[in-house]
């Protein structure tokens, strides 16, 4: 059916929105996008309301997800269209003072998706959170769907009941202002447990008639943060190996054990937590570094370190590392609470992260049912 789904969609708009924080829709719009690419002559995106944002120029500042696909997919439509309004601090009081009306931003987003409707077959609308996300400026998820006049489709985070409570409560507001549910894709299901799920939250779903759409296996490469992210997290810049920014890592370990123990647990592609007055364990690290690279030079460690504590690294320790090209970040938190604040931490998708958004089109767009979502919008 898929060579039929370019005739049978005609100037569609789609809205995807979320049930919650962290449940991968920008991931899942990805994958989305990329399927309908390859199926429809053209397809558009719009962040219609944008929180976090990105300046690409002087007086220039757009949404960073609409960045990552208008570099990734090379699309030809304008900033202002993809990207009609920005939250910025001090945005929500100045709407509430009266120096902003919800008239002109209703207006900058229906002539931003005229636009793109006009250029484009599919636009996809990705919003922002959770479907109340935006209330208090009078214009949530469901209410620019609703004021656009377009069907949405939510991201469910894949478990049972906890998914399905949240599930509820954004239906409840997409039905308040009468926007039309195609159905739901669940994200982050657990392998073992997918064919269960899958199949009780379908159960789940019957009562309202909402098909699932796609249901995408849990990636922990996904959520896997890179240096970048660590600098982001910490509030300051790599001190060496910056050509290593978006470094991934397979393992992240806290170290306090002797360096005789830390020797014979060192692993390619770890990153390192330890303090930075333990320099016989930041040494063992750049041996074992230097080991690999002599045996094959085209090979290395491929390590990351954040150093912690009161006291910064040294300066000799600093250029050893610098030479080894190892990424090390310096933060005077101590390591459990840095590794706390790790663990707890959800990494995003970068615009120069081609490798994880390259993965994130790769596992999302093989399991969605596009002759389903085709079949909904005609």
């Amino acid at each position: 059916m898929d060579a039929n789904i370019i005739d049978k969609i005609k100037k569609q708009g789609l809205y995807i929105a979320s049930t919650g924080q962290h449940v991968g829709k920008t991931t899942t719009t990805l994958g989305l996008f990329s399927g309908l690419k390859k199926r429809c002559q053209t397809v558009g995106y719009m962040k219609p309301i944008g929180q976090e944002h990105v300046q690409i120029k002087k007086d220039v500042h757009i949404d960073k997800d609409v960045l990552i696909f208008k570099d990734h997919f090379h699309l030809k439509s304008g900033y202002e269209e993809m990207s009609p309004v920005l939250i910025p601090p001090g945005f929500t009081r100045d709407f509430l003072d009266g120096k902003i009306t919800e008239y002109s931003l209703c207006k900058k987003i229906t002539n931003a998706a005229q636009v793109l409707l006009a250029q484009n077959q599919v636009v996809l609308f990705e919003g922002t959170g959770h479907c109340g996300v935006g209330s208090i400026l009078n214009l949530n998820n469901a209410q620019v769907a609703a004021h656009l006049n377009i069907p949405l489709i939510l991201i469910v985070p894949g478990g049972l009941g906890s998914s399905f409570d949240e599930l509820m409560l954004n239906k409840t507001l997409c039905d308040a202002y009468g926007v039309r549910i195609l159905g739901v894709i669940l994200n982050r299901v657990l392998p073992e447990k997918k064919s269960m799920i899958d199949h009780y939250m379908q159960k789940a779903l019957s009562r309202w008639k909402l098909p699932i759409l796609g249901s995408i296996p849990f990636d922990p490469f996904l959520s896997n943060p890179t240096m970048r992210d660590f600098e982001a997290l910490f509030e300051t810049p790599l001190k060496t190996g910056e050509s290593h920014r978006l470094r991934h890592f397979k393992q992240i370990r806290l170290v306090a054990t002797s360096v005789d123990t830390y020797r014979e647990l060192i692993l390619p592609n770890q990153l390192i937590i330890t303090p930075a007055n333990r320099e016989e364990i930041i040494l063992a690290t750049l041996a074992k570094h230097w080991d690999v690279k002599i045996a094959d030079p085209t090979q290395d460690l491929k390590a990351g370190m954040i150093l912690t504590g009161d006291y910064p690294p040294r300066h000799y320790i600093i250029e050893e590392l610098k030479k080894a090209n190892i990424p090390m970040i310096y933060t005077p938190f101590h390591s459990h609470t840095a590794m706390k604040m790790i663990t707890s931490f959800t990494a995003k998708i970068q615009t120069e992260d081609v490798e994880k958004i390259k993965e994130a089109i790769d596992v999302v767009e093989k399991h969605l049912d596009f002759d389903q979502i085709a079949d909904l919008l005609t």
